[in-house]
């Protein structure tokens, strides 16, 4: 009974204004691979939750090159959240991943110090029949006190109908993860 006294709130995300600009910056998944560039995770997330979400994904891309990339394009377009949605080329490359939590951590402090707030998207962790989030997520977004959906990734990516091939979703994955997307900012507080 201690314990519950003594648990951290969860974390939350600031509302979000009518004009701001969010980031969705990761790999291939946030790129849209699979899909049109108007079928794309961020383009449907925009519709959904009436604000600028500028596409940063670079296909292939391995968290250690995402976090080089990262300090221009936040310089570059200023966001007041990014959607951070990295790593899942480390995981399918099976790089250690105690450089994927560095780079993921790192990731976050330059967010935050950009004035930024992030909403970690975790990816699954590669195997056989029904995927599961990778622990990593969950113990990156713990650490650092940032919100996680890490639900949806899974999920649709264990739907052989709702993906393009063998690792990325179609038109109909990217829009549920968008629809996932905007009620975590809600849920977070970032959407009211």
């Amino acid at each position: 009974l201690l314990l519950v006294g003594c648990e951290k709130p969860a974390p939350t995300l600031r509302a979000l204004a009518p004009d701001a600009r969010v980031l969705a910056f990761g790999d291939s998944l946030t790129f849209g691979s699979g899909a049109r560039a108007d079928e794309s995770y961020p383009a449907v997330l925009a519709a959904r939750i009436g604000r600028e979400v500028i596409r940063s994904g670079v296909p292939g891309e391995l968290s250690a090159k995402g976090l080089e990339r990262l300090p221009a394009e936040l310089a570059r377009h200023r966001p007041a959240l990014v959607i951070l949605c990295h790593g899942a080329n480390d995981l399918l490359r099976k790089r250690p991943v105690g450089a994927l939590t560095e780079n993921l951590t790192r990731m976050i402090a330059l967010v935050r110090a950009s004035g930024a707030e992030v909403l970690l998207v975790g990816v699954p962790q590669p195997s056989l029949g029904r995927l599961h989030l990778a622990p990593v997520y969950t113990e990156v977004a713990a650490a650092n006190r940032v919100p996680l959906e890490g639900e949806v990734l899974p999920r649709i990516l264990s739907d052989d109908g709702l993906k393009s091939d063998g690792f990325h979703p179609n038109a109909a994955g990217y829009a549920q993860l968008a629809t996932s997307v905007a009620a975590a900012l809600e849920a977070y507080g970032a959407l009211r």
